[in-house]
Formats: C-alpha cells, sequence, structure tokens
C-alpha cells in the first residue's frame, strides 16, 4: 500500500516489520520549501546501523522504514531562499536531516549532538512526517543538511564518506590524532576500520590494525597501507605493542573487552569509541589512572565538518573501496552485510537501477 501523506510522489524499498526484508515501496516526499534542496538520489551505501534499523534491533524502528544515510545525486530543484546549491549540483545528505538550530551544540556547527536532532529515516519532522531515507529516488532536505560534493570525488565514492568517513574522521580531528607521526590504531577492519585506516595515513600517522581475523593481515598492510597488524587474540602480540600508541579509534560493534585496548597506549593516550555494542562494556578505572588514559565516544558528525570531510577527501585522494550493486541485490547485501562479507562497503546504484517496476 502506497503512503501519501505528501504531494510529491516518491519510489524506494522499504522494510515493513522486523523481519527486515525491503520491498518496493510507493511513498510521497514534502514540496520543495523556501530553504529546500531537491535532488535526485544516484547512489546510497548500506551502513551497519541500515541492518539494525531495518530489524529494529535498536527498538526505536518506525515502518514502513526506507533506509538509506550515505545518499549522493543532483539537485533538480531548489527553494526560493536557497543560497548555496543551484540545479545541476552534485550533492549529499548523511545521516540527520533537521535539528533545533537554537542549542549550544548547533551554534557551534555540533548539529550531530542536538539533542532534538532528526534521523534521515525512522524519525519524524516537527511536522510529525516520518522521514525516509537513500533508498529511493529521490531527495527534499532542507539547504543546510545538504553537503555539496566537489568535482574530482566521484558521486559513488562520496556517498560512503556521508557516514562511515565522518564517523571515524571527526575523533580523528577533535582527539588531536590528525598529526604527522603519531601511532594511531584501529580496531576492526570494516566499513568504518577501512576509512580510519586511510583517513589517518592521509594525515601522516603511522597505523596500527588491531584485528582478530589473522587473515586481514596482507589485505590491511599491502592494500590499505597500515604500517603493522596486531592479532588481538594473541597475548604476545599485544603485550609486545603495549604502551605504543597515541590514540586508538575503536570501530568495533561486538561486545569485546576493552582492557587489552587500554594497555596498548601510551600515557595520556585516547581511545575512541564509534562502534555501539548492544550490551555495556566493563572498564577498569585503574587502568586509565595509572596512565592518564581516556575513553570516550563520538558520533558522525556536524555539517560543517561534514563538508571539510569531502574537500579533504579530493586533497588527499582518500576514497572507500566500495562494492556497487543493484537495488534488487538489497536484501543479499544485507545478509552479506552481517557476515561481514564485503570490502568495505555495498553502494546502490539507485540511478540505473531503481525503476519501479523493480
Amino acid at each position: 500500500m502506497a503512503e501519501t501523506e505528501h504531494p510529491r510522489k516518491a519510489f524506494g524499498w522499504a522494510a515493513r516489520d522486523p523481519s527486515g526484508l525491503l520491498t518496493p515501496f510507493h511513498f510521497s516526499r514534502r514540496e520543495t520549501g523556501e530553504k529546500d534542496v531537491a535532488f535526485k538520489v544516484l547512489y546510497c551505501g548500506i551502513c551497519h546501523s541500515d541492518l539494525h534499523f531495518a530489524k529494529n534491533e535498536w527498538g526505536t524502528s518506525t515502518y514502513p522504514l526506507v533506509p538509506g544515510h550515505e545518499i549522493a545525486g543532483v539537485v533538480t530543484e531548489v527553494g526560493s531562499k536557497v543560497v548555496k546549491f543551484k540545479v545541476g549540483d552534485k550533492v549529499g545528505v548523511g545521516c540527520m536531516v533537521d535539528s533545533c538550530h537554537t542549542c549550544l551544540n548547533c551554534v557551534d556547527n555540533l548539529e550531530n549532538y542536538c539533542p532534538q536532532y532528526t534521523l534521515t529515516y525512522s524519525a519524524k519532522y516537527r511536522d510529525g512526517t516520518i522521514t525516509y531515507g537513500g533508498f529511493s529516488d529521490s531527495m527534499v532536505v532542507d539547504e543546510h543538511f545538504v553537503i555539496r560534493i566537489p568535482d574530482g570525488l566521484p558521486l559513488e565514492a562520496a556517498a560512503p564518506l556521508l557516514c562511515a568517513g565522518i564517523t571515524v574522521f571527526s575523533p580523528l580531528r577533535y582527539f588531536a590524532l590528525d598529526k604527522p607521526g603519531l601511532n594511531v590504531g584501529v580496531v576492526g577492519l570494516g566499513g568504518l576500520g577501512h576509512m580510519a585506516v586511510k583517513f589517518a595515513k592521509a594525515f601522516g600517522a603511522k597505523v596500527t590494525v588491531i584485528s582478530t581475523s589473522p587473515n586481514k593481515k596482507k589485505e590491511a598492510m599491502q592494500h590499505l597501507g597500515a604500517d603493522s597488524f596486531i592479532i588481538s587474540r594473541d597475548p604476545d602480540q599485544m603485550q609486545a605493542a603495549n604502551g605504543t600508541l597515541d590514540g586508538i579509534i575503536d570501530t568495533v560493534s561486538a561486545v569485546h573487552p576493552l582492557l587489552p585496548l587500554i594497555g596498548l597506549l601510551k600515557s595520556h593516550g585516547k581511545l575512541v569509541a564509534v562502534g555501539a555494542p548492544e550490551k555495556p562494556l566493563e572498564l577498569s578505572i585503574i587502568s586509565l589512572i595509572l596512565g592518564r588514559k581516556i575513553v570516550a565516544g563520538s558520533k558522525i558528525g556536524g555539517m560543517k565538518e561534514t563538508q571539510e570531510i569531502m574537500d579533504f577527501a579530493v586533497l588527499h585522494n582518500v576514497k572507500p573501496d566500495i562494492e556497487i550493486i543493484p537495488i534488487d541485490y538489497v536484501n543479499t547485501a544485507m545478509e552479506r552485510l552481517l557476515k561481514a562479507d564485503v570490502k568495505y562497503r555495498f553502494v546502490i546504484d539507485i540511478g540505473n537501477t531503481l525503476k519501479p517496476s523493480s
């Protein structure tokens, strides 16, 4: 059954229940308001949180649910008060489409920490209507939450930067792990982890990948350019690396021990978590006290910083490793994502494969 609360017809793929199965869905978008940018979606990355939301694993999903928050396309219409974009511009939208605009975080270009920010899908706009994501043919978004994609950055490569990229770029910057010569660890080598390796290398760091999978060593070092590789289940390797890292970006969203990672840090080192395990992790406070160490978290990035990552990626030629898929492969891709069977990000070719008959 179609959803028709807005006048502009739209089409995408949606989950209807916690099975997470995605099927074609006719719905609607609002008309382009005076500050809105309307654009044709050409590519959309698949993030692990799309899987969590489709299956309602976080308990907040609203069905029908159109996932997708790594969205790239071309502007088709702009509102009368839009100043940053024109028809034909290449643009992207990430994890949020609105915020309160007035709180301290919003004023400080940190809309991602606004208590009232609006997710790109499975949330509600101020008028009470549901937000639908980028597994769809079109978007209408307030220009403040639209990112310009620079020339020189292909749309399919830009899409994963809007979530996976900014999620690791922001903490590298904020926690001052963006200086040449620092020793930076990356835990987990998936969609986020591979981007963390690339950005840390682009900042000039020496990068150590920490993984449970010995078979990822060759890939990490030869293909992604990591300087060293530690198997986290090998006590000898972990012991040998104790006290060697200035900071660690931990991308793992499964439950895992923090104490061995804290041990890898130098005094004053920082362990920054960007993965979100479903259950609380155990934390030894004494391990922090003995080295004045920090355990912190970080969530995506504000709009200003998300624009910065695009410009940085072009300047330093940082691109995600992607597998482009048609929309009708999306359920198989979700199954493969669950098994970590992707190097390293699925991107749906919306422009060429999403048709109302598909």
